[in-house]
């Protein structure tokens, strides 16, 4: 009973000393001692404040590091995008509008994009004027066809319009050995610099992008003037910056002094798949002098700010604080709870609470878009790992889960379903015969003639690996799979792919079909097994033929018929 006495009165003395009481008393609180205090209490501002500005210093500079990276990925991404797609193809056969097509105009840091031949000239590119141009004498063009690996220069200028520039290349030999082509890629160094503009106009602050040289490559705008210059070459960071470059190094912090004593801090780190560093450099005497010119006006505004205080405890607490405060923590609620267009400027707030309000308008729709694109790549990560690239058509990783939808789907409307297991005849005597890349193309035309079938009978095709395939056939009983796979068997003849070491003188297929009604009894695996075994049977009875398994029927062969 004591216990719940306690609470009771504590619960008066909380209402009695409510938010407007408690403001009041704090602005007396503020005042009384403020003399007396002001000294120790400026000196704890001040380091708070130089605490404060290093980490808001660091953490854009962070910010902009990764952008740097992030731009970098998106180059290398480009790049390799463009070798798989020229590795596909035969090493005489060069597509510029699909070069066109592969540089996203959401990338404005790329400012070219060009193959360049085993000679060191460019062959193909995404700026008419740059073809023909000889790059056999860059450094970077010999080092990524040596490496077989992505190479970024060091600052350039650029033969075509003498621009400065980083060029980055890729061997297609990394892909397919037997081409010597190489795609490059021109980094516009003006986009670069403005990745860094958040860390401009900052008062003692200075930041770089720097080569394995400690040429300059980027910088934010007040500081644009140093780009294609090094840094190193300035007297009073020679040693600093020469100690910043050096690649047994990836990332560091040191101070050194200045040629007026002062005391300065540099910070570095790398770039990841490159040679540049991002390099910071803090001039301390000058932060702190920009804090205390700050403290110096938020004392004189104190005395002020205190009266604003207790009066507007006293007046306006209710108005201006506990409502608007109330209003914001239940849209934060609702917000958290999922509801993404709920919005806190809706809620007509006080002006002293626009900008928080904003802020937070601001900060709902940034995490609702990048909810969105998160959902987006999720998507299109989801349906590239169930493609296989060259085919076309689903791997067996996207056969799997289509097989699995199917059957539940079948099973829950007690319908049917078929599949058609697709093997090439002879496949690997094709490959010994006229070489890999023309087994490549052979399994591409076959896998576009499967879409085409797959289209027309609204069924799912997929490539299993190696030289078989698979089609889904939903609500398709054994008698009408057995007409399609027959279709599938002559469209594959027709396609007269020539292969001299088979008694057909040209590529077939063998199909293997399997029909099931889906219960409780069977699983997924139970029908490839069926149509496993039917293309057994196709194989063993000569190729180039059709053969039928149901798993609700039995014969005397083991339930396995020959279709054709």
């Amino acid at each position: 009973m004591s216990g719940f006495g306690f609470k009771r009165k504590t619960t008066k003395l909380g209402k009695l000393f409510g938010i407007r009481a408690r403001l009041a008393l704090l602005a007396l609180i503020l005042v009384a001692p403020l003399m007396l205090e002001r000294a120790r209490s400026l000196e704890e501002t001040r380091n708070k404040q130089i605490a404060l500005a290093y980490s808001e210093l660091s953490r854009v500079a962070q910010q902009s590091a990764d952008s740097q990276r992030e731009a970098i990925s998106s180059v290398e991404t480009v790049l390799k995008s463009a070798a798989h797609i020229q590795a596909s193809r035969k090493a005489s056969e060069l597509d510029c509008e699909t070069l066109q097509a592969s540089l996203p105009v959401r990338l404005p840091w790329i400012r070219n994009l060009t193959i360049v031949g085993g000679d060191g000239r460019i062959k193909c590119a995404t700026l008419d004027t740059l073809v023909g141009l000889d790059l056999s004498d860059r450094t970077y063009f010999k080092r990524a066809r040596q490496a077989r690996d992505l190479i970024f220069s060091d600052f350039l200028s650029s033969k075509y319009d003498h621009e400065p520039i980083v060029m980055a290349a890729y061997p297609v030999s990394a892909v397919n050995p037997e081409s010597d082509l190489v795609i490059v890629a021109g980094v516009n160094l003006d986009w670069m610099s403005k990745i860094m503009n958040d860390l401009s106009d900052r008062r003692g602050i200075m930041a770089f992008l720097v080569d394995s040289a400690g040429t300059v490559l980027a910088a934010p705008a007040d500081l644009a003037r140093m780009v294609g210059r090094p840094l190193n070459s300035v007297p009073a960071l020679t040693t600093a910056v020469t100690r910043a470059i050096n690649p047994d190094q990836q990332s560091g912090l040191f101070s050194f002094p200045a040629q007026d004593g002062a005391k300065l801090t540099l910070n570095f780190s790398s770039i990841p798949g490159t040679q540049s560093r991002l390099i910071l450099i803090v001039d301390e005497a000058r932060v702190a002098a920009e804090i205390n010119h700050d403290i110096r006006n938020a004392y004189l505004q104190l005395g002020f700010v205190c009266v604003i205080v207790l009066l507007g405890a006293l007046v306006a607490a209710e108005t201006l604080i506990i409502r608007p405060i109330h209003k914001l923590v239940a849209v934060a609620r609702r917000f958290g709870e999922g509801e993404w267009s709920v919005r806190a400027a809706n809620n007509r707030l006080p002006s002293e609470f626009a900008p928080l309000a904003r802020a937070f308008d601001k900060m709902a729709s940034q995490l609702s878009e990048r909810e969105r694109e998160l959902i987006a790549s999720n998507d299109r990560l989801t349906v590239m790992a169930s493609m296989d690239m060259l085919s076309g058509l689903a791997n067996r990783r996207g056969f799997q889960s289509r097989l699995d939808f199917e059957w539940a789907k079948a099973r829950q409307c007690n319908g049917e379903l078929s599949l058609l297991m697709i093997d090439v005849d002879h496949f690997k005597l094709f490959n010994d015969t006229y070489g890999h890349p023309e087994g490549d193309a052979c399994l591409s035309r076959i896998g576009e003639t499967l879409a085409g079938l797959a289209a027309a009978t609204a069924g799912f095709a997929a490539r299993n690996g190696g030289e078989e395939f698979s089609l889904l056939l939903p609500g398709t009983d054994t008698n009408r799979a057995l007409e399609i796979g027959e279709m599938v068997r002559a469209a594959v003849q027709n396609l007269m792919i020539p292969h001299a070491t088979s008694n057909h003188q040209a590529v077939t297929v063998s199909v293997g079909v399997a029909g099931v009604r889906p219960s409780e009894a069977l699983n997924p695996s139970d029908l490839l097994e069926a149509a496993d075994a039917s293309l057994y049977v196709a194989k063993r009875n000569g190729r180039n033929a059709v053969a039928e398994h149901s798993l609700g029927q039995a014969s005397e062969n083991g339930s396995v018929a020959l279709a054709s």
